[in-house]
């Protein structure tokens, strides 16, 4: 699992960073840490974003807090779980306002980053189902959040994902069935898209973190706007 601690004192930073490979060592869990110390350094990292399953922030951080760097973030990854982490209990109603997942205050983080760290596992893998795929280069098995988005391609549908790309003889429709409620939008009778990868929607185009941009017809518009502002919360 790919984590991220944002916390503008070090000292913090390896505290948090030091509980979290315990909790790993602890629940036989692998994973790998990347420290940042500032709101505006993490969010030039996209790359690091992208791969990110975990992020914890620093509420009171020099420059971009906390909270202004969580919605930034959570703007372009609105499924990123992100646990606000402070010295100061006042903040805990914030939180709320940037959907956070956990807010932990760091006098007590020895005491509660197991029950959080058990919680928000169980809620990452509920997420993340694997599904097998009988593909022209053979039984494959993905996870439904590492696919990015399938286009028809003449009699073949095939896949975009995180591990490279894959086709199969399958229509669809049948595809658009076996992934419902997993957060996948019909884009376009070719397209079938991953919400988690979308940046944005705008004058009938999707674009996705990837750079590819895919049409959206005008009478599909509407509908797919509205399936992705509620995927990300905001109706």
């Amino acid at each position: 699992m790919n984590i991220i601690i944002c916390d503008d004192r070090i000292d913090d930073r390896k505290n948090l960073s030091d509980l979290l490979s315990d909790y790993g060592e602890k629940k036989n869990y692998e994973f790998t840490i990347t420290e940042y110390e500032s709101g505006e350094q993490l969010c030039e990292e996209q790359s690091a974003l992208e791969a990110c399953q975990l992020l914890f922030l620093d509420i009171n951080m020099q420059g971009m807090d906390g909270l202004k760097t969580a919605m930034r973030i959570k703007e372009k990854y609105p499924k990123l779980p992100v646990v606000l982490v402070t010295a100061y209990m006042n903040y805990a109603l914030d939180g709320y306002k940037v959907k956070a997942s956990r807010f932990l205050l760091k006098d007590n983080l020895a005491d509660t980053i197991e029950e959080c760290m058990d919680d928000l596992i169980a809620e990452i893998n509920k997420n993340r189902r694997i599904l097998e795929f009988r593909f022209v280069e053979g039984t494959i098995k993905l996870y439904a959040d590492d696919i990015i988005y399938i286009e028809t391609e003449l009699h073949k549908n095939v896949f975009y994902t995180e591990k490279g790309t894959f086709q199969i003889y399958k229509k669809l429709d049948e595809l658009e069935n076996e992934l419902k409620n997993m957060g996948f939008v019909r884009a376009h009778l070719s397209f079938l898209v991953n919400m988690k990868y979308i940046t944005k929607i705008s004058s009938y185009v999707m674009t996705l973190t990837t750079g590819k941009k895919i049409p959206v017809p005008k009478a599909r518009y509407a509908q797919v706007k509205r399936e992705y502002m509620l995927y990300k919360g905001e109706e």
